[in-house]
């Protein structure tokens, strides 16, 4: 796992000129940036100026009750999310691979992202849905889900990914080159790969997963409760997480878990070295280990094991 994946620098800052969706009211519902960058805004803008690409995609959206608006947004990546914009800017900087998982504070995430009905020409207000439904039928708009989080690949499309069912990846989802995400496979915000993995099961908010990892079909993976959270689970490189497996601990390099074993912190393991039993937290971490139930006697067992 890379040493550097969970430290904070002083000063960490990010920018991006962005096209916000807003309310006929002037809330924000999202924001849109195509090429955030690392670092404070260059020289002074007095008077913002956006791109003409974003520019010329301003306009009102009468089926949404929605406008769409070009804006500056500046972060302090150590501090708390001040607004719904910044969110949306922390979590680009994930899926643009810019930030890694756990490398920026996202406390108040939730509470700065709008909770909005999504479809396929964007967000809308969802309490605006009854009254517009007539014309959006008519206009062919269509509402596919209502959350604060959208489609990853509404907002970006991360260069030499697969991702097999678009509604399975959150926006703020890392992905590097040579992941691949299976219809069933599931990847939350500020979770992700470090290098090429098989992703056929969940991963969960805040988890990390190393270079040549694969979760198995139906497999999960515990996440954070809460994105200040300080847990952390982490999987290491070239690690197998079997089909209906899962695991509430940190896996080191070149682990195993046998298909539908399900390992947490309290699970008791016996070490097949010694015969002592543990809990499996005390594990948490450790490269070289295959974990599997006896089929025989139901215990959950542990063995060392190369590569």
């Amino acid at each position: 796992m890379d040493a550097q994946l969970s430290e904070r620098h002083a000063g960490n800052w990010a920018w991006g000129d962005g096209l916000a969706t807003m309310t006929e009211s002037g809330r924000v519902l999202d924001c849109w940036f195509p090429t955030p960058r690392l670092g404070r805004v260059p020289g002074t803008r007095d008077r913002y100026l956006a791109p003409k690409a974003l520019s010329d995609e301003a306009h009102e959206d009468a089926r949404r009750g929605v406008r769409l608006t070009p804006i500056l947004v500046e972060s302090d990546l150590d501090a708390p999310i001040a607004s719904a914009e910044d969110a949306y800017l922390r979590l680009h900087l994930l899926s643009h691979r810019l930030v890694r998982p756990h490398a920026q504070n996202l406390d108040g995430l939730f509470a700065r992202l709008p909770i909005n009905a999504w479809t396929d020409l964007g967000p809308m207000d969802p309490e605006e849905i009854t009254d517009r439904l007539p014309v959006m039928r008519r206009s062919g708009v269509q509402v596919y889900a209502i959350d604060r989080f959208p489609r990853l690949l509404d907002y970006v499309v991360p260069e030499h990914v697969r991702i097999a069912d678009s509604g399975r990846v959150r926006l703020g989802a890392y992905l590097s080159p040579g992941t691949v995400v299976m219809h069933e496979g599931f990847v939350n915000f500020n979770a992700g790969t470090l290098g090429p993995s098989i992703i056929e099961g969940r991963i969960s908010q805040g988890v990390v997963i190393g270079a040549h990892t694969d979760i198995g079909g139906g497999a999960s993976i515990m996440g954070m409760v809460a994105s200040d959270s300080d847990q952390r689970v982490l999987v290491g490189e070239r690690s197998l997480i079997g089909a209906n497996a899962g695991i509430g601990i940190a896996l080191g390099d070149d682990c195993v878990v046998e298909a539908g074993l399900y390992v947490t912190a309290g699970t008791k393991v016996r070490l097949a070295a010694s015969g002592e039993a543990v809990k499996a937290g005390t594990l948490s971490g450790v490269a070289n280990l295959l974990f599997r139930r006896n089929s025989l006697t139901g215990a959950v067992e542990v063995f060392s094991r190369d590569g």
